[in-house]
């Protein structure tokens, strides 16, 4: 392959081209993920776009949930030599001024979503800790992210209605990762299927949050015992502040769920100052998008990220999230809410994203069948 336009730029970590990912591993991955909404969960936005150069992949995707129903559309092709053209079919993400401004476009409105929009960040992007998880001794996650909050402005069609986006009213927060994580087709289980993990479990929190002066990131994983695997509680400041970015300490977390479900309602994060005094946030869960159902995340039936499904690719689908069959599939998944926050007498809104499967004893769930009381 002769060398790209990236090439031109001091940008190399390896002695290859960077149309090539210096790591061997298939599930190599580099993606972004995107949301906005109006600060009352009636129309929620999930976008994302992701690149897989080991197996040859690139997709998107962009639903939205209004009332009880997800509108999807998905799309995937063959990944070009032009790293730097984040474009799938309709859906294209423009890097406008990096780490400030994107713009993201997706003509698909026959498949029941158009998006036009534009993101401005309200404060600094911020470094995550990078993510390490393993299944046994193999490296199933390996990946590093930054997260930000920010405005949108432009419009939102959505099943034959448009939506005006205003940045005064729709807030939203973005991340961008890359590294290894699992991808395309399903490898062989081999002695997993065989020896199957005793009663694990898996259990994730991320809410990244946006108040008037700053942001809030959390971050929390922990294994089935409550052993916590990965753990970020940040404050940041605006640039001009001439501030640094904020340590949070050890955070706790209580999540109420709804009765005979893994399904949260509101959380208390309990935080700590630099000087040890105790920051209380109390979120209350409003509408949320199943990641599962339609997104590409796992576990998703019909479709996840970097499975190939020929060139030029494309499909929508629509999930209604009342029925029961959904309700099952989805509540062990991701569920990503719009989160309404209070800190201190200051309300701020952002993602409350949370997973629960299997057992996690902190939280009463001896086994993956018990629910909520």
């Amino acid at each position: 392959m002769p060398p790209i336009p990236a090439d031109e730029y001091p940008l190399h970590q390896a002695p290859y081209s960077l149309a090539y990912a210096a790591s061997s591993d298939r599930n190599f991955y580099d993606r972004c993920y995107l949301n906005a909404h109006d600060r009352t969960g009636e129309v929620f936005l999930i976008t994302g776009l992701g690149q897989y150069p080991n197996i040859g992949v690139t997709d998107a995707f962009a639903c939205v949930r209004r009332g009880d129903k997800q509108f999807t559309v998905r799309m995937s092709d063959a990944l070009g030599e032009d790293r730097m053209n984040q474009q799938v079919g309709p859906y294209k993400l423009e890097i406008l001024d990096p780490l400030k401004e994107l713009r993201i476009t997706c003509d698909a409105d026959e498949y029941g979503v158009g998006l036009d929009l534009h993101w401005r960040g309200s404060f600094p992007a911020v470094d995550e800790s990078p993510h390490l998880m393993r299944a046994g001794a193999k490296v199933m996650l390996d990946a590093q992210r930054f997260a930000q909050v920010g405005t949108w402005e432009g419009s939102i069609r959505v099943d034959g209605e448009t939506f005006d986006v205003t940045p005064d009213k729709w807030v939203g927060t973005r991340d961008r990762s890359w590294g290894i994580r699992p991808v395309g087709e399903p490898e062989p289980a081999g002695r997993a299927a065989a020896e199957p993990a005793a009663n694990g479990g898996f259990w994730w929190c991320y809410v990244p949050l946006r108040f008037e002066d700053f942001s809030l990131v959390f971050i929390a994983q922990e294994s089935a015992d409550g052993h916590r695997t990965l753990n970020d509680a940040l404050r940041v400041w605006p640039a001009e502040s001439g501030r640094g970015v904020e340590t949070l300490g050890y955070p706790k977390y209580d999540i109420n769920y709804r009765s005979g479900t893994r399904i949260p309602e509101s959380a208390t994060i309990t935080a700590y100052e630099p000087d040890g005094t105790p920051l209380v946030v109390e979120i209350e869960c409003l509408g949320h998008v199943a990641l599962s159902a339609g997104c590409g995340y796992g576990p998703d039936p019909q479709w996840t990220h970097g499975v190939w499904r020929g060139r030029d690719w494309i499909e929508g689908a629509v999930y209604d999230l009342n029925d029961p069959a959904n309700l099952i599939a989805t509540q062990y998944g991701m569920l990503d809410h719009v989160g309404r926050a209070t800190v201190n007498g200051q309300e701020g809104f952002g993602l409350f994203e949370h997973a629960c499967a299997g057992r996690h004893t902190p939280s009463g769930f001896p086994d993956g069948g018990t629910m909520a009381p």
